[in-house]
This record gives C-alpha cells, structure tokens and sequence, in this order.
C-alpha cells in the first residue's frame, strides 16, 4: 500500500506465488503483530513456532505498515494508486494494509492460521469481517485488546498522551537518534532490566524505536486504538466462533480479567482461555518459546485433520 513493511518469513517458501504446486505448503501461519508492531519482535516467536510444526508450515510475520526502520535510500511511503489508503499509518489502513499484503503474497486458495496479538487480535477479526473470502482456519488471539482500550487501566493513564501529546516525545526521541548504537542498546537493557531472561531479538529491535519516523507511526497509530476501539465486534465474533481461540492475561492493564469474564459470559460455547502462567501482555519480550509451545498443542487437532 505504498509503505514501507518488514516481512520475516520461516522455512524454504520464499515466494508462495511461485512455488510450483506439488511444493506448495498446506498452511500458512501469519502473525498480525501488537503495537509497537515490528516484526523482529516476533522473530524468536516465529522461529519456535515453526520448530514446533516440525517445519512443515511457513509461519510470517508482516509489520505493520511504517513500523519499522527502512534501509538507506529507502523513504517510510512511495508513490501508489490506492486512493482509499491515503491513511495507511492510521488503524483502518493497517487492516487494509494486511489484506493486501495477503492479495498481493498469498494464492487465494491457501488455508491460512491468523495469529493476532495484542490489537493485532481487533485487526485479525476486521480481516476476517471484510474479507470472508479468506481461507482462515484458526485464528488464535493472544491477549486481545478488541474492545474498551481507552476505559483499560493502561488506557485511561496513556489516552491523554496519545491523543494530546504525542508529538512532545518526538524531539527527545529525534536527538537520541544521534547517540551510539552502543549506548541506544544499553538504554534498552535499561528498560527491559526488570526481564529475568530478556530475548536477545527484542532488544535488537527496539533500537528502531530510536528513528522519529518509526516512533511517529506506532503513537499516531496508538492514538487511534484509543479512539477506535470501543465496542467488541460480537456480531463477527458469533460467526467465526469455532474458528476462534482467545488468550487473555490475569493481571493485563491493557484487556484486564474482566473483559474474559465478560465475553466468557456471552460466548460459553468459545474456546476462551485465561492465562494461568503469569505470561505477560508484550509475551515477546520473555516467553516467545513458551507461547509458541502452548499455541502448537492447541492446534494439534486441525493439523491431524489437513
């Protein structure tokens, strides 16, 4: 959509388009990222996951549109003709951005297993709403903020800062961009300094966090969670329910345990679990192998069935 996008892909199917048919991967699992939503966050994630499928499946992650550094000589947009996406950093345009990615990447015909975390979980049900064309066979949401973010404990305390005041932390962030890398890398240790065994990838990663470009896109796209997220989209919800795993934490500021005792209350036929692991919400941070492990036991009976 004329953004610049950072895809991570694990096992030999570089281009499923082009890969002869009797080579062609039964299933594709794809990662719709949280927010911030760089992929190499999901690096480790991806790689457990595909080790755990015993490497019969490609498992991708696509960042959202603008989350990520793009390489020298390369700019955050480029010329395109899609008039309807002159928004594509903004939350409509991320879904929009990931069914394209899908049109434009994957045979129509490919038998697909969605995995939403964080809002990637609100932009995973907007796909399969618009987009019911989709061969989706499972859709596991981790952590799901789907409904209510700005009335979340996590909510009410950034709300003002998304939707008011983003725009005071990009000076600050601007002049950290000239320090060392050396020095970026130990602020980040810093602040993941409280992580008993933090994962090597998501500190790598969050060294993009230091260009305004990337930190403008992730706020302006969090302000518009703030906003847009409100209401659980039930009516989706009850039509792809057998499709559907959700996974939320006990002590999550961001989707808290009443929301699960809620939607547990209005669909107590759906596979709706609660966490009993004490996983974090940002999980990618500490438990990426561990997620990966509980995710591969739970579709062992869709993977016997293919």
């Amino acid at each position: 959509c004329g953004a610049a996008t950072q895809v991570l892909k694990c096992g030999p199917w570089k281009d499923l388009l082009e890969t002869e048919s009797k080579t062609l991967p039964r299933l594709l699992f794809l990662i719709i990222p949280g927010n911030p939503g760089l992929a190499g966050y999901y690096r480790t994630f991806i790689r457990a996951l595909y080790h755990g499928l015993n490497r019969r499946y490609p498992v991708w992650v696509v960042s959202h549109a603008g989350h990520c550094k793009p390489p020298n000589g390369m700019g955050m947009t480029e010329d395109t003709d899609i008039k309807e996406l002159e928004d594509v950093f903004g939350l409509h345009g991320q879904i929009e951005h990931k069914l394209d990615f899908l049109r434009k990447n994957v045979p129509k015909d490919m038998k697909l297993v969605l995995i939403g975390h964080s809002i990637g979980c609100y932009i995973t049900l907007e796909m399969m709403k618009r987009a019911s064309e989709l061969q989706v066979v499972r859709s596991v949401l981790l952590f799901p903020t789907i409904e209510r973010m700005a009335q979340s404990p996590q909510g009410k305390l950034l709300t003002p800062v998304l939707c008011k005041l983003r725009y005071i932390l990009y000076m600050p962030v601007y002049l950290l961009s000239f320090l060392p890398e050396r020095v970026k890398t130990s602020m980040v240790r810093f602040v993941l300094r409280g992580l008993k065994y933090p994962d090597e990838a998501s500190i790598v990663t969050s060294l993009n966090l230091f260009s305004v470009d990337c930190v403008a896109n992730v706020l302006y796209m969090a302000s518009q969670e703030m906003m847009k997220v409100v209401e659980r989209d039930s009516t989706t919800i009850k039509q792809n329910l057998k499709k559907l795993i959700f996974y939320y934490g006990v002590a999550d500021n961001w989707c808290p345990q009443q929301y699960f005792e809620e939607i547990k209350m209005d669909f107590p036929d759906g596979d709706i679990r609660l966490c009993e692991k004490g996983i974090r919400h940002a999980f990618v941070l500490d438990a990426s192998r561990e997620v990966a492990a509980m995710i591969t036991d739970w579709l062992q009976d869709i993977l016997t069935r293919l």
